[in-house]
């Protein structure tokens, strides 16, 4: 399930391979939007534009497909489906701007729709969700394995991992969710646990440096020689 951007609409998506459109504007009696969207496949995600005019579908069939909802009585299909592979689409999100769709697959494979497509590899497992942060230059992702993974995707043509992956759990991590100021991401796990990954740099600087001080001369050759010595932690 998923709400539109002002809250006044509900999209939910079933493995009969249905969509339905609801008027939630009154919380306490929600009605449906005329006729569902039909022949999508068994529905995995569903998710909505910024601009709350477009719903992205993501299917077990391995395809995606968009919608046009600015009239959520009346949707209609947009094109043809956006099919980079066999394997289920298990989750799909919009960036903040609208202009790029990710999807996160059953084949350990995340697509990036924004001609051309770009495709992140970085696990052998199922992707279950996939978000990008606020600013849209960083998705995440969790998977099967219990894994949570950042990447750079301020070049979606050119998207990268961000350092080793966020693990606490054998579990798999089934939802990833950005804080409002990004500093925050929140990962839902199969164990029942909800954890909380700090991604404020200087928080890790100056915790690092207030509990093991910065590397002396000698550390610092010892441990990276193939830098020029510089102070760390201001001294």
């Amino acid at each position: 399930m998923a709400f539109s951007p002002d809250g006044r609409t509900l999209a939910s998506g079933n493995w009969d391979g249905v969509v339905r459109l609801w008027d939630v504007a009154d919380p306490a009696r929600p009605r449906p939007f005329g006729q569902p969207l039909s022949g999508v496949g068994a529905v995995n995600s569903v998710a909505f534009s910024p601009d709350g005019r477009t719903l992205a579908i993501g299917s077990l069939n391995g395809t995606v497909r968009l919608s046009d909802v600015a009239d959520p009585t009346r949707p209609s299909p947009l094109g043809q489906p956006l099919s980079g592979g066999t394997a289920a689409v298990q989750s799909v999100a919009f960036s903040p701007d609208g202009r790029t769709l990710a999807s996160g697959d059953a084949d350990g494979t995340i697509r990036l729709w924004n001609l051309p497509q770009t495709t992140l590899t970085g696990s052998t497992v199922v992707y279950n969700s996939v978000a990008f942060s606020p600013d849209g230059r960083t998705l995440a992702s969790g998977d099967y394995g219990g894994a949570v993974r950042l990447w750079d995707v301020a070049d979606p043509a050119h998207p990268r991992p961000l350092g080793q992956p966020l693990t606490g759990s054998a579990l798999g991590a089934d939802s990833v969710a950005f804080s409002p100021d990004r500093h925050t991401l929140a990962s839902a796990s199969d164990d029942g646990t909800t954890r909380l990954w700090n991604l404020n740099v200087q928080y890790a600087i100056d915790r690092i440096c207030t509990t093991a001080g910065g590397l002396t001369p000698r550390q610092w050759n010892q441990y990276i020689p193939q830098l020029r010595y510089q102070p760390s932690c201001g001294h």
